[in-house]
């Protein structure tokens, strides 16, 4: 008998269809394009095929399938192929559409193709720029730890609001944490919870923007999702008593027999606002005692020079002697800089009774401390290396002396606080305390200023002439 037959379908047909070598259709007489294939295995599947453009003998043929009988009945699967042949007589092509489908990307292979080629920075002044690697790799590891497990099978172009809105819940809810052994001495441990849900659905949206860009999505399903994006609060700091306290506790630490190393990297942390790795991994000719400078070769923003107090200098200038180099604060085995200050910092802030205190807190201390005690925006931002268009215009334009003047006044009450004295915020000239600034005033300003449009620029204009006439 011939691999394809015509007959009338019907469900007695269909169950008595034999099995043979080889696989062969039949195709039924009262609707054309609609038939039954027969598989070697037994498998009994209704399908349609119909040519692409409306028909013609050159336009290419397509084959679709309906369903399996079983699942489908036979009058069920008529109605069906009616409807998919109408549509490719009215010239859609159902086949080419379920194959475009079959070839758009999973939300796995979309991460793939971001971590490859689209873990760069998407706005500022970096914009364009490759991530630092730690950054990619911690951009990645929240992806893969919280987005895989739960949408990495999902087609990215069906990807919903309300699957991100399910998606975050999922993550704070825990559903995405594990701790488990990947090695010697090594675990991976995921944790959930609120913070981690507003940190990897940012990091979502980024590679559905990505995604948009590269045609994969047609809109980013973030964007109208009712969920948090961000805290709304202001960051944590602490006050000079807590300051006090974290002193203390290095103190104690050290006379415990913590590790030097880690206690230094932590006092520096306090004294100057850098961040972790800045200080963690300072090399000795990034220090310039001589001018109270940190030249960093390369910081998460690039190139910076960030200026250091009296105190910090004093502390450095024990580590620099005998004309070290490399880092200043080598690994205890092996290259690299030290590792271990998490125990250390973990310890110091259980003395202190700062629970949750990170080292990322001392670098808003130094900033909340600069401003309440007097010292302009623009010299905050000096202090602590901030670098986007208004922070390369502030290096363009206040000089260094002026920074490090405001880098030591705000150092000294830091120093201060570490060693247990109290010292009130006082104005340099007349020596009387200063009025507190009002917090929330100065992170308006602060947002404002870190706008790249006119009135931004009317305000720096605005600052600049204040700022003109009190000197």
């Amino acid at each position: 008998m011939d691999r394809s037959s015509s007959v009338r379908l019907t469900k007695l047909v269909v169950e008595k269809a034999e099995v043979r070598d080889a696989r062969y259709d039949l195709w039924d007489v009262d609707l054309t394009g609609f038939g039954l294939r027969v598989e070697k295995s037994g498998t009994k599947t209704f399908i349609i095929r119909y040519r692409t453009d409306g028909g013609g003998r050159s336009a290419p043929r397509r084959f679709l399938t309906v369903g399996r009988f079983g699942a489908l009945t036979v009058e069920q699967a008529r109605k069906k192929a009616k409807v998919l042949l109408g549509a490719a007589a009215s010239g859609n092509d159902p086949a080419g559409e379920v194959q475009e489908k079959r070839r758009e990307k999973t939300m796995r292979e979309l991460l793939d193709f971001y971590e490859k080629h689209g873990c760069f920075i998407q706005r500022g002044i970096h914009k364009g720029k490759p991530m630092k690697p730690l950054t990619k790799q911690y951009t990645m590891a929240r992806l893969r730890n919280h987005v895989e497990p739960l949408l990495g099978h999902r087609r990215a172009s069906e990807v919903t609001s309300g699957d991100i809105e399910t998606f975050v819940a999922d993550v704070t809810a825990g559903k995405t944490a594990k701790d488990e052994k990947v090695g010697p001495r090594k675990r991976l441990i995921v944790r959930g919870g609120d913070g981690a849900a507003r940190k990897v659905v940012r990091d979502l949206s980024a590679v559905f923007s990505f995604g948009g860009r590269h045609g994969f999505v047609t809109k980013n399903p973030v964007e109208d999702a009712s969920i948090r994006k961000t805290d709304n609060r202001r960051e944590r700091f602490l006050t000079l008593d807590e300051v006090s306290r974290l002193g203390e506790a290095f103190d104690a630490v050290e006379k415990e027999g913590a590790n030097p190393k880690g206690v230094a990297i932590a006092r520096l942390w306090a004294l100057t606002g850098c961040r972790r790795n800045e200080i963690a991994a300072l090399k000795a000719h990034e220090v310039k005692l001589g001018s109270n400078l940190f030249e960093f070769d390369d910081t998460k923003t690039g190139k910076s020079i960030r200026p250091f107090g009296p105190a910090a200098a004093a502390l450095l200038q024990g580590l620099l002697k005998d004309g070290k180099e490399g880092y200043l604060f080598p690994a205890e085995r092996g290259d690299g800089y030290y590792q271990g200050t998490r125990n250390v910092w973990a310890e110091v802030t259980k003395l202190a009774g700062l629970p949750g205190v990170t080292p990322h807190t001392l670098r808003h201390t130094l900033g909340s401390t600069a401003t309440s005690s007097g010292e302009a925006l623009a010299l905050t931002g000096a202090i602590l290396g901030h670098a986007n268009l208004r922070s390369t215009a502030i290096y363009a334009h206040v000089q260094r002396d002026p920074s490090l003047e405001a880098a030591k006044r705000v150092e000294k009450l830091l120093a201060a606080a570490l060693e247990g004295k109290a010292i009130e915020p006082q104005d340099a000239e007349t020596g009387e305390a200063l009025p507190e600034f009002d917090a929330d005033l100065i992170r308006v300003l602060a947002e404002r200023l870190s706008k790249d449009d006119s009135d931004a620029a009317r305000l720096r204009a605005i600052m600049a002439q204040v700022a003109a006439l009190n000197t």
